[in-house]
């Protein structure tokens, strides 16, 4: 059911995917359907988790001890990561999306640069999986970094992505590295 979301969104905006939609594509039944899934939007979350944790662990943490060229690099595998799927993403993040798939991406990226700053501040550098679904403190440069990367991935996904993934993450870079000190703390 998850591919068979993913498919349709490339053809269709989100909101005219019906439950009969996916489950045609899918091939099973409508009750089939609701044995896993309340509905189109809760399957859409389901279905981009993978991705969209994917997109998380390419978002910079400005926060960190990267030099310059590792943010950049990092920047541009994220916008490079969404050009590549630039109709689901449009689909799912886009006016006519889910804001349940929304706020999804906030709150792991939102989580990511957190634990990303942490890490940062403590100096531990050691790779370690992110537990998205932990509970954090209310952190207002992770919030605005999440934040501030969504708005202009869907803006510029919206226009078509009329900039290269190099383009945007040159510009992107110098705004978020504004945000941090060199140790890792936001600027005052």
């Amino acid at each position: 059911m998850r591919r068979a979301l993913i498919d349709l969104v490339q053809d269709r905006d989100l909101p005219r995917i019906s439950v009969a939609d996916v489950a045609e594509r899918a091939g099973v039944s409508r009750s089939t359907f609701y044995d896993h899934y309340r509905d189109v939007h809760e399957l859409a979350e389901a279905a981009c988790t993978a991705m969209i944790d994917d997109l998380v662990e390419a978002i910079p943490n400005p926060g960190t001890k990267d030099t310059p060229d590792t943010t950049t690099e990092t920047l541009l595998t994220f916008f490079a990561h969404l050009a590549e799927h630039a109709r689901l993403y449009r689909g799912v993040l886009g006016p006519q999306g889910s804001a349940r798939v929304i706020d999804h991406v906030r709150r792991r990226a939102t989580v990511a640069g957190y634990v990303g700053a942490r890490r940062a501040t403590t100096g531990d550098d050691a790779p370690s999986p992110v537990d998205y679904t932990a509970r954090i403190p209310h952190d207002v440069p992770a919030a605005f970094t999440a934040g501030a990367l969504i708005g202009v991935a869907t803006d510029w996904l919206e226009h078509g992505c009329p900039c290269s993934p190099a383009e945007m993450a040159a510009l992107t870079r110098p705004l978020l590295v504004a945000l941090y000190r060199r140790d890792g703390r936001p600027t005052a």
